[in-house]
């Protein structure tokens, strides 16, 4: 684990720290953009089709489902999918789950690039291994046995029946008489529910930089979450040979390109890579399921592995570190957490500063090319951005074919029919491949697709006006009956899908109480709302200095601030505090801070 004071030289660290201070500082200002989440552009016009799906059969028609069903779920992804197992426990089976695509996985089904898999292992990150008996064939799961592992929750719980897919939601308006949400689609379904569950995710709708010209460009265009195999040839699994004459570049430098920059370094005849701020990178370590070791694990091994992990990975330092990866020892120590005196807060900030350094010091073992190697190193600490870890991408620059453009944090200026320009330089490509993620802090209407309406027809996006208002992040009023699954005013961890079975148990609970108690509706009492938030600012109190210093990313909203921002915070402290508050909630049996009705 990272221990401060274990540097070479202890007595430059001073010295050493006030440099990376700066050039923290440094850093962070070339980012700063005024336009905050507005940088970037929706899926509209020419890039309209990357909201589509290019992974069924176009045509696609069905009767229009006219039906009353007690909940209804947005999102077939892990968090729908997890909602709709709680509910099967119960022995709840009147319900319909709505989903965009045409099978379940969420952004499993959507991410089919390169190099896709998660970066944390796959023995934490599926759920419900011991109830199914799955046995992941790699320490971290590739996508396709991911999107395979989802299909299979899908038959193992019997959900298929009882999804719509290929659908989205047109509206979804709360009838005040009836108690009902009616909740219309795209394919002229009408489908009463008492309960509304939204479970969108928060990595599904792709945007698209802002960058002068974008629509101009002559070329292969696409984001990775819509990955053309028809240009590129390839697949998943195998190399992609028809770009063995293209010259393609790539935008962004976060989670997803670490892991595409190594398959296109291999097929294209050049790759140019756009970076505005570089990412960590640390050792991934991948390889088989030991299946001796795997037999071995005893009943209820995979709920300890989950908590030991989180643990691991927000300080409180377990005394057995049973996933030992990457994650565990940079995250080891929690140095962003609040102190007491000024001789802890620089203890915290040099055991950061030399985790930070062991990771710059990696690139400089790796890179060859000194300019390259220095454009590589992450000045920010480490709970800025989501650290990676592989082992295949910093070597894939020291390849004649991979060139990095380092735009010092200013991005692409411009893009051409026949390229991108930076700094007066154009680069001509062949194929432009937007790694720049997805809306994961805007506002939770826009994400979803459509704008529910509650009672007396108030939009979520006038109640909402002025940011987030909820309990839990779950419940809100003046909305009975709907329950939200995502980040906003909620938990958040390095293994979301923990956090969405935490939620989903949640709203289960929630669900079958409610029927069990011949509740007609619920939702949250406002005052309960603001509490909730106070709540919320005394845990993110402790880490507001910290942020200061941060990079702008999704992390931080891209640096906005103001009151949507300062509403539209997540649970700032550990995945099993937030799980806490919850647990404490449900077992008080009062459901305290909710407004009902019988």
């Amino acid at each position: 684990m990272v221990e401060t004071g274990s540097m070479d030289h202890p007595s430059e660290l001073p010295d050493a720290l006030a440099a990376a201070r700066a050039r923290y500082a440094d850093e962070r200002a070339k980012r700063i953009r005024p336009e905050g989440n507005a940088q970037y552009s929706g899926l509209e016009g020419r890039f309209a089709e990357f909201d589509t799906d290019p992974y069924v059969e176009p045509g696609f028609t069905r009767e229009p489902v006219v039906e009353e069903t007690l909940a209804l779920i947005v999102g077939g992804g892990f968090a729908g999918m997890l909602t709709a197992i709680e509910l099967t426990r119960y022995g709840i089976r009147d319900f319909r789950i709505v989903e965009k695509a045409g099978d379940f996985g969420g952004t499993w089904y959507w991410n089919r690039y390169p190099g896709c898999m998660c970066d944390v292992e796959s023995y934490t990150y599926l759920p419900l291994l011991e109830e199914t008996g799955y046995m992941p064939t790699e320490k971290y799961a590739s996508a396709p046995e991911i999107f395979s592992y989802c299909q299979l929750l899908g038959r193992h719980f019997d959900l298929y029946p009882n999804a719509l897919f290929q659908t989205e939601i047109a509206d979804a308006v709360w009838d005040q008489d009836d108690g009902r949400w009616l909740i219309t689609t795209t394919r002229n379904d009408q489908i009463r529910a008492k309960f509304f569950v939204t479970a969108g995710g928060i990595l599904h709708k792709a945007k698209l930089p802002g960058i002068p010209g974008i629509e101009t460009f002559a070329g292969e265009a696409f984001h990775t979450s819509r990955w053309d195999y028809g240009y590129t040839g390839g697949s998943p699994t195998s190399p992609m040979d028809g770009l063995a004459d293209k010259r393609v570049g790539i935008v962004g430098t976060g989670a997803t390109a670490i892991q595409a920059v190594p398959k296109l370094a291999a097929s294209a005849k050049e790759l140019f890579v756009f970076q505005r701020t570089p990412s960590a990178v640390g050792v991934r370590n991948n390889g088989p399921t030991d299946e001796e070791w795997f037999k071995s694990l005893k009943p209820g091994w995979q709920e300890e592995r989950l908590v030991n992990f989180t643990k691991a990975v927000t300080g409180v330092k377990p005394e057995v570190d049973l996933v030992a990866d990457g994650w565990t020892e940079v995250m080891w120590e929690n140095t962003q957490r609040p102190t007491d005196s000024d001789e802890e807060r620089l203890e915290l900030e040099l055991s950061d500063f030399e985790t930070m350094e062991k990771l710059r010091r990696r690139v400089d073992e790796i890179i060859e090319d000194p300019a390259t190697a220095e454009s590589l190193k992450p000045w920010y600490g480490k709970h800025c951005k989501r650290v990676a870890f592989h082992d295949d991408y910093l070597p894939a620059f020291n390849r004649p074919n991979v060139h990095l453009v380092d735009t010092q944090g200013r991005g692409i200026e411009a893009i051409t029919p026949n390229g991108a320009v930076f700094d007066g330089t154009e680069y001509e490509l062949d194929c432009l491949v937007f790694a720049s993620g997805f809306e994961v802090t805007t506002d939770l209407d826009h994400r979803l697709g459509f704008d529910p309406a509650g009672r007396d027809g108030v939009r979520l996006s006038q109640r909402w006006h002025d940011g987030a208002h909820s309990l839990h992040g779950i419940l809100s009023a003046e909305f009975p009956n709907m329950m939200m699954l995502g980040i906003v005013q909620a938990g958040f961890g390095t293994n979301f899908v923990h956090f969405l079975s935490k939620s989903a148990a949640h709203v289960g609970w929630l669900i079958n109480e409610c029927e069990q108690r011949e509740i007609a509706t619920i939702e949250a009492d406002p005052p309960a709302e603001e509490d909730w938030l106070m709540v919320l600012y005394g845990v993110a109190g402790g880490i507001a200095d910290y942020s200061l210093t941060c990079t702008p990313g999704y992390y931080n909203s891209e640096g906005s601030r103001g009151p949507k921002a300062a509403r539209n915070l997540v649970y700032a402290g550990s995945l099993l505090d937030y799980s806490g508050y919850l647990e404490r909630w449900r077992e008080d049996g009062s459901m305290p801070g909710t407004v009902v009705s019988h």
